[in-house]
């Protein structure tokens, strides 16, 4: 039987990778001679990590990092084992063997997970190449700042382990000069010399993290050795920090007209008829909705371009549908197509504007992209 091509997708998310390399090279420029992990977790913030990884590797990245294990195995077969992956935070019991197995790095956030790990290195005869985790604020996970001077040497005798890597997390640096921010600075900066100085020295020492390298210079030079650049690489910021490097969206998220028709005054569309015609309007149906990830928070008050021309979303947004008022673009026609992020001509809907009007930031809006949403790439 002859095989049948696929139906092409209503909605795509495009990622521009060159603008992403751009992005790259902006950072690792704004950071040298510190060196860049990437972090690639949910799915490259619902990018589709393989290409992204692929791309990112080839342009000088110094590993990537995950959230779990089935991430960081799929991240080191599409670079092809080219590059150090790591997992940022713990690993689960059953997690353990085949991280090892696969020279995955490992995370070590307390004495028991250091010792199951040391454990299964020797039964694999293995060497577990690892990053010490520390909890200087985040109360998440990780060793305890004011237990790591302890733990850590005992972490470094251990058969089997090496630890390679010693890092910390912000929570805050997202608010330029944060006391809290520079304390952590300073307490992993003073455990790092002190563990030195007892021979114990990290090859790895990184704790900026995208807000990092915008917000906190000191977590981006010498003692550390590595910033972790995550939604940074797509563009994205959080509202609340500096934009100290000059980054573009790489993403945009397309959709098609689906209908067209002029609707009488007084008519009301969609769900809890939210919405009533002042007048006889065009009206158009856009095929996408909160399925895809257009939030619920756009109806009655969000946009989506067609062709370039912002349209005012009217009623509220169906699973699989969001009306607009076409009235601007007279013109416009059955599977035109629509961007809902992104740019189009002249003008541009930043992912901002939804994070400002659902009350969150752009990493939420971008990892609730729905899955059947088809993932493109250009550049």
């Amino acid at each position: 039987m002859k095989a049948t091509s696929p139906a092409p997708s209503r909605v795509t998310l495009e990622t521009d990778l060159s603008i992403l390399e751009d992005n790259f090279r902006k950072i690792r420029e704004g950071v040298a001679p510190l060196g860049v992990i990437a972090v690639l977790k949910a799915d490259a913030y619902g990018l589709g990590m393989p290409e992204i990884a692929r791309r990112l590797g080839r342009a000088g990245a110094s590993g990537i990092a995950t959230a779990e294990l089935s991430e960081a195995l799929a991240a080191q077969a599409a670079t092809g084992g080219s590059i150090p992956v790591g997992i940022l935070g713990s690993l689960l019991p059953d997690e353990i063997a085949p991280a090892v197995r696969a020279g995955i790095r490992i995370p070590l956030s307390d004495p028991a997970e250091a010792e199951a790990v040391s454990r299964e290195a020797v039964r694999q005869r293995r060497e577990a190449v690892c990053h010490v985790a520390l909890d200087t604020g985040m109360s998440r996970v990780g060793v305890r700042l004011d237990e790591a001077e302890a733990l850590i040497p005992r972490f470094a005798a251990l058969p089997g382990v090496r630890l390679e890597g010693l890092y910390s997390h912000f929570p805050t640096a997202n608010i330029p000069g944060d006391p809290a921010t520079a304390a952590q600075v300073r307490a992993v900066k003073a455990l790092a010399r002190r563990l030195a100085a007892r021979g114990i020295r990290f090859a790895a020492l990184h704790l900026a993290n995208s807000d990092g390298i915008n917000n906190v210079p000191a977590a981006c030079r010498a003692p550390f050795t590595h910033v972790r650049a995550g939604i940074n690489l797509h563009g994205s910021f959080d509202p609340l920090g500096n934009r100290r490097l000059r980054l573009r969206p790489v993403f945009t998220l397309k959709a098609r007209l689906a209908q067209v028709r002029r609707v009488p005054a007084g008519a009301t569309l969609g769900y809890g008829r939210t919405y009533a015609l002042p007048r006889e309007t065009l009206v158009g149906t856009v095929a996408a909705g909160y399925a895809d990830g257009l939030p619920l928070a756009l109806s009655n008050r969000g946009s989506i371009l067609v062709r370039g021309v912002p349209c005012p979303v009217i009623g509220r947004i169906c699973m699989d549908f969001t009306t607009v008022s076409l009235e601007q673009v007279p013109d416009a026609r059955v599977g035109d197509e629509c961007v809902c992020l992104g740019r189009q001509g002249a003008r541009e809907i930043g992912i901002d504007e939804w994070a400002t009007l659902k009350g969150t930031h752009a990493y939420e809006v971008l990892c609730a992209i729905g899955s059947r949403v088809r993932r493109t790439y250009v550049g």
